[in-house]
């Protein structure tokens, strides 16, 4: 049997014009900005008012802690939403937009898998409807005005060794990511230390995403700090009055894009911030949106709930008011047989042992959902063809005698029809009574605080060492009035450690954390642990080299 690539089932799918998909939400003619026939942003000023509505059920997919290929988290939130539609429910699926990054470097395409994809899936990978383009824009804009006012006097008096801003692309080039600037004399400007970040890592990126509307992107941008004037004084994008010509590119960025599932689902893909390094979730607007058209609304969180489905709840939802009606946890027998100990190169062969040895990473993550957060989680196991039998029924066993729902979901192959059971237990879930959402930490705590709250209730660890450097920094931070902003912790994905060779889930281990970073925009302390970067490298062979056109213009290799 011949298996299609997820490119080949994408490209056989027969779309739907776009005024179709809107129909579906009752959303009128004029709240649609097309971009061809099967794209649209939705004009916020066309659009019914918050109060016409009740609010719909939002559902959060997250994930135990991947291996390098992820664990399908995207493609089950699909799949989910084409469910949840074939049951009657009026549903939306609202997620990120994919990074150049991932799509040339490790993983390819990132709008789902096999039947359960995001389409126009070559448009949604590559340009889209041109966001990152107008963030990578603005971002770039700001670094410029900062050199310029060097350039001409430097009337704020800033330090050219105290400039934190950094220019971005939306790639991964470990080359840029610490650079000289400004070199070639007078007419080049004024040297300094420089650097790159990747787009999504940026908080210009954070900013639009966790943004109410235009109003709130303009004074967020404006906060954002940049640098340091020689009295030690920060030096804010508002000081050099870059804020409004900023918000002016990113006026239409901030407008949610309309697309659809292969079934036909309404999806509002907008944002599209790393949760290893970034806050990792879609936009505020993309959600509030959805919740006001949709009975259901599915969401996803990037990486382990550690990082992503923290980072929605003690961020995001605390930002917006937002509280999760269920929780999907994915798991794979292939990621538990990981962290469980087995080779990669035998993580298609049945190993009871090792996958018993790798569930205590997927328990702590429903633990902490469970416990911390007082959240009401399912566990999905997204099903390989690789998978065995005995594997499945021994992780159904062990989740049953610990009271943990479990469906499983073949939406690779199915779409929405391989996840029914998982839609009936998400519904059930949501028609439960639910509890006010807990926080892993509180704001008025110190930074430290935070930061050990979060390493030893979400991590387990024992607490959190702080360098000199970072020291320093919560003292600087806690003096320039940001002590109470919640905590966004860059660290590797696969583990709950600092440590992406500890496994499982480890115990008896503390987090370093080596710089802290403010986001004044966006509202957040960026905490850098381990050996974590805001600008990735490609792998020795990227995905990039199997990605071709033909001379028809039509896409090949996108995974």
């Amino acid at each position: 049997m011949t298996v299609l690539s997820d490119i080949e089932i994408a490209q056989a799918c027969t779309l739907q014009p776009i005024d179709d998909i809107a129909a579906r939400l009752d959303l009128p003619p004029a709240a649609l900005e097309h971009y061809g026939r099967y794209k649209a942003k939705l004009n916020p000023h066309a659009l019914p008012s918050a109060n016409d509505k009740k609010r719909g059920k939002l559902i959060l997919v997250t994930a135990m802690s991947p291996t390098p290929a992820g664990e399908g988290k995207t493609m089950v939130a699909v799949g989910l939403a084409d469910a949840l539609s074939l049951l009657g429910q009026k549903t939306v699926v609202a997620l990120r937009e994919p990074s150049l990054g991932p799509v040339f470097g490790i993983k390819g395409g990132a709008a789902g898998g096999g039947h359960a994809q995001l389409v126009p899936m070559e448009d949604i990978n590559l340009h889209f409807t041109g966001d990152f383009h107008a963030i990578g824009a603005a971002n770039n804009l700001l670094a410029a005005m900062l050199d310029n006012h060097l350039h001409h006097g430097n009337a704020l008096n800033i330090d050219p060794r105290r400039i934190i801003w950094k220019r971005c692309v939306d790639m991964n080039d470990r080359q840029l990511r610490n650079i000289v600037s400004g070199l070639g004399g007078r007419t080049g400007g004024v040297p300094h230390e420089d650097g790159y970040h990747i787009t999504v890592a940026t908080e210009v990126m954070a900013v639009l995403c966790l943004a109410r509307d235009i109003t709130d992107l303009k004074a967020r941008l404006g906060r954002m700090l940049i640098a340091y004037a020689a009295d030690g004084s920060p030096i804010t994008a508002a000081d050099l009055n870059a804020h409004g010509a900023m918000a002016a590119l990113l006026k239409d960025a901030i407008k949610p894009n309309l697309v659809q599932t292969l079934e036909g689902t309404p999806a509002l893909v907008h944002g599209g911030p790393f949760a290893n390094i970034a806050h990792g979730c879609n936009s505020v607007v993309a959600t509030q949106l959805a919740l006001q058209l949709a009975d259901y609304t599915v969401t996803e969180a990037g990486f382990g709930a550690d990082l992503g489905a923290e980072k929605f709840l003690d961020i995001k939802c605390r930002s917006a008011g937002l509280r999760p009606d269920a929780t999907v946890v994915v798991a794979t027998i292939r990621a538990l047989k990981h962290h469980g100990g087995a080779e990669k190169g035998s993580l298609h062969q049945e190993n009871p042992q090792a996958l018993q040895a790798g569930l205590p990473n997927l328990l702590r993550h429903v633990e902490n959902l469970r416990q911390v957060y007082g959240l009401a989680v399912v566990v999905a196991i997204n099903r390989f063809i690789t998978d065995s039998n005995a594997e499945i029924a021994l992780l159904q066993e062990h989740c049953a005698r610990l009271g943990i729902p479990v469906a499983m979901t073949n939406a690779w192959a199915k779409g929405g029809a391989g996840s029914t059971a998982l839609a009936e237990e998400v519904i059930t879930l949501c028609r439960q009574p639910a509890e006010t959402l807990r926080y892993a930490y509180e704001l008025n705590d110190s930074i430290e605080n935070k930061l050990n709250a979060l390493a030893r209730n979400i991590y387990h660890a024992n607490g959190v060492i702080l360098t000199p450097a970072a020291a320093a920094d919560a003292r600087r931070l806690n003096e320039l009035g940001y002590g109470n902003l919640p905590i966004c912790m860059a660290k590797t994905q696969y583990s709950f450690s600092d440590d992406a060779s500890k496994l499982a889930a480890p115990r008896d281990f503390d987090i370093t954390v080596r710089a802290l970073q403010v986001s004044a925009g966006a509202g957040f302390i960026v905490a850098l642990s381990g050996s974590i970067m805001t600008m990735p490298g490609l792998p020795k062979v990227p995905a990039a080299e199997k990605i071709d056109v033909d001379d028809q213009g039509m896409i090949h290799g996108l995974f």
